[in-house]
C-alpha cells in the first residue's frame, strides 16, 4: 500500500537523497547511505531538473528512472521524484515509482498542474505538492484541489520557501505564516518541510528543521549526497550522511498536547492572559483610528493632503527604536506599522471624501 505521512505517526517522516540523479553509481551509493537512516521513508532524486538559467545541469532524463528502480531493489527504499509535465508522470508510472512530487516551478502554473492532474486520473499513487515559487496561498491550495479532483487520495504538501527580492540569509524566504495559513485552511493535509531549499546552505538546515518540527509539521525532505562538493547541482545545500545523522540525533520532537493536568491548567491561564492583552490591543487600535478620523477632518478643513511623508518617517524611526527596546524584531514592527498606516489612511480617506450637510 502506498505510504504518506500519518498525522498521528512517528515524526519526522523523512524523504532524503541527492538533489539530482547524476549517475548510476552516485544514486546507488546515495541510496545505500540514506537507507541507514532510521526514519527514512523515500529515496528522492531529481530526474528532470528545471533550472533557472540554461547551460546548467538539467538532469539525466529517463535513464535515471531505471537507476532509481535499481536502487529500490538493492535497498528496499520507496522511490520518489519530481514531475513537471504529463510525459514525466507517464514515464514514472511505467517504472512503478512509489510517489511523485510537484515542484515549486510547476505549482505556480495552474495549466501545468492541471496537465499533471489529468495524467494522474485513475492512478493510486501518493502525490506531494511543494508550495509555489511566489508567496501565493491560493495557488498552493488550488494545486492541491486540482490533484484531489483527479481522484488522488493520498496527498501531502511540502514547504520549501518562496522567491523574494532583496537581501536574505536564506536562498528562499521561509515566510512561515503561509504554511501556517495553509494548515488553517486544510488541516487534514500532512505537511513536510524542505529546509535544504529554504537554506541554500547547509549550516542553516538544522535550525530550520527544528522550527518545522516545532510548528507541528509531519516530516522533512532533506538533500543528501555522497560527495556534496562534487554535486552537479545545489552542492552548497546538500548534506553528507554524517551531517544528517547529526541533525536527526539533535532534533527535538515535541508533542502537540499534554495530558498533564497541571500543564493544561497553566496553559489555559497563560492563554487567558494573552486573550486579555489582545482585547486591549484591539480596543487601543480602535481608539487610534478614531483619532485618525479626527486628524482627517482637521487636514480636510485646512486643505492638507492625507499622506505626510516626513511624519511617516518619524513614526517608523521612533517606533522602531521602542520596538527594539522591548524585544520586537525590525521585520515585525515594520509590517505592523505598515498595516496600521494603511488602515489609518483608509479612515482618513473616508473622512476626506465624505460630504457634510453644509456641502450638500
Amino acid at each position: 500500500m502506498p505510504k504518506i505521512p500519518n498525522k498521528d505517526g512517528h515524526r519526522p517522516f523523512l524523504i532524503s537523497g541527492p538533489c539530482g540523479v547524476e549517475s548510476r553509481e552516485q544514486i546507488l551509493q546515495a541510496a545505500s547511505e540514506v537507507s541507514q537512516l532510521p526514519s527514512i521513508q523515500y529515496l528522492r532524486g531529481g530526474i528532470w531538473k528545471p533550472r533557472t538559467r540554461p547551460d546548467s545541469f538539467e538532469g539525466v532524463g529517463e535513464i535515471g528512472l531505471e537507476w532509481m528502480a535499481e536502487a529500490r531493489e538493492q535497498t528496499g527504499l520507496r522511490i520518489i521524484t519530481e514531475v513537471a509535465r504529463a510525459s514525466h508522470v507517464e514515464a514514472c508510472l511505467k517504472h512503478e515509482f512509489d510517489a511523485l512530487w510537484l515542484g515549486a516551478r510547476t505549482t505556480v502554473n495552474p495549466f501545468s498542474v492541471q496537465e499533471i492532474a489529468d495524467a494522474l486520473r485513475g492512478v493510486n499513487v501518493p502525490v506531494f505538492i511543494k508550495n509555489p515559487m511566489v508567496p501565493d496561498l491560493a495557488l498552493w491550495l488550488g494545486a492541491v484541489e486540482r490533484i484531489m479532483k483527479a481522484g488522488i487520495e493520498q496527498i501531502a504538501v511540502i514547504h520549501r520557501g518562496f522567491s523574494h527580492y532583496g537581501d536574505s540569509i536564506y536562498r528562499y524566504k521561509p515566510m512561515w505564516e503561509i504554511p501556517i495559513a495553509f494548515r488553517t485552511r486544510m488541516p487534514e493535509i500532512p505537511m513536510l518541510c524542505d529546509p535544504s531549499h529554504i537554506a541554500g546552505e547547509v549550516s542553516f538546515i538544522p535550525a530550520l528543521s527544528q522550527k518545522a518540527m516545532d510548528l507541528g509539521m509531519e516530516g522533512l525532505m532533506i538533500e543528501v549526497h555522497p560527495n556534496p562538493k562534487q554535486a552537479l547541482s545545489d552542492k552548497s545545500q546538500q548534506f553528507t550522511l554524517k551531517d544528517i545523522n547529526a541533525l536527526l540525533s539533535n532534533l527535538e520532537i515535541r508533542n502537540n498536547s499534554s495530558a498533564d493536568e497541571i500543564f493544561v491548567s497553566e496553559l489555559v491561564a497563560l492563554r487567558s492572559r494573552i486573550d486579555k492583552v489582545d482585547e486591549e490591543i484591539i480596543h487601543l487600535l480602535g481608539k487610534r483610528m478614531r483619532i485618525a478620523e479626527e486628524l482627517g477632518e482637521y487636514k480636510k478643513s485646512h486643505g492638507v493632503n492625507i499622506l505626510q511623508l516626513e511624519r511617516w518617517k518619524e513614526i517608523l524611526a521612533t517606533r522602531g527604536l521602542l520596538a527594539d527596546k522591548v524585544g520586537l524584531t525590525e521585520e515585525f514592527i515594520s509590517k505592523y506599522l505598515d498595516q496600521i498606516h494603511k488602515e489609518s489612511i483608509r479612515h482618513q480617506t473616508k473622512v476626506m471624501n465624505s460630504r457634510g450637510r453644509n456641502e450638500e
